[in-house]
């Protein structure tokens, strides 16, 4: 959601709201506006990629193999009373609802965007396009998830009736085997991720955001360290890929001339 020209008097509010959202989304769908700050960018986000995927992919097989089964050993029993206030925190985590959040967030700022007078319009384009990329950057990586979900197949903890980490059953398509990753960690993450980088001042407070939600996976026996661990790496990867694509069009952030990104 960014700038479009300055509507006509004459116009409605309905015909405004139109063409808002109509140029909002010609500009997420079209070419990049910087084409060679745009590909500075591209290599520097390619590494980045590369080395968070392939360090991630050796932790997950590593806890996968050496200690999934311990720790999912040492939690309290599954249904707890004792765990209530886990449960309460664990839905702060829930793709649904951070999703409905944002999307929610979003059409309240286009309904209230036509009627706005320029300073508050420019305020709110300037707010929208941060929520338009947050509620992408959550929704991309949480869609992967799900067919990765349902093609690995693996069991969550103690289904079977034993700890046993590698009980996968591909394409099984049922919530007892929708455990790897865990979507919870991937929109924790990809939220932390994506406030962190509108508003870098809360790095830290974003982060314990996010290893609180994926520490009450784990305590709640829903899933896996290694499940965790591989929604953390899916979360802030889609975020990061969202985030150089709103970049390449100047949509929120800009590139600089080192390829680093950084908000408007």
């Amino acid at each position: 959601m960014s700038a479009p020209a300055s509507p006509p008097p004459s116009e409605t509010y309905f015909v405004q709201l139109f063409r808002l959202t109509l140029y909002s989304v010609e500009q997420l769908a079209g070419p990049p506006t910087h084409p060679e700050r745009t590909l500075t960018a591209q290599r520097l986000v390619r590494r980045q990629v590369t080395r968070l995927s392939a360090s991630g992919a050796v932790l997950v097989i590593i806890l996968m193999i050496g200690f999934d089964a311990t720790e999912i050993g040492l939690m309290p029993s599954r249904g707890t009373p004792a765990l209530w206030p886990l449960r309460v925190l664990t839905d702060f985590g829930k793709d649904a609802y951070v999703i409905s959040a944002l999307a929610i967030t979003l059409l309240a700022i286009a309904v209230v965007l036509p009627e706005a007078r320029a300073r508050a319009r420019a305020a709110l384009l300037r707010f929208g396009a941060r929520i338009q990329y947050l509620l992408l950057a959550v929704s991309v990586p949480v869609l992967v998830t799900e067919i990765v979900k349902w093609a690995v197949g693996r069991g969550r903890p103690f289904v079977g009736g034993k700890a046993n980490p590698f009980n996968f059953e591909p394409f099984n398509g049922t919530e007892a085997y929708f455990s790897f990753p865990s979507a919870h960690a991937v929109t924790a993450f990809a939220l932390a991720f994506g406030v962190a980088a509108i508003w870098p001042r809360t790095r830290v407070a974003m982060a314990v955001y996010a290893v609180i939600i994926a520490t009450t996976r784990l305590v709640l026996l829903a899933h896996h360290p290694s499940d965790v661990v591989a929604g953390a790496v899916i979360g802030i990867l889609g975020a990061m890929t969202v985030r150089y694509w709103f970049a390449a069009r100047r949509i929120g952030f800009v590139i600089g001339r080192d390829g680093a990104i950084v908000a408007r």
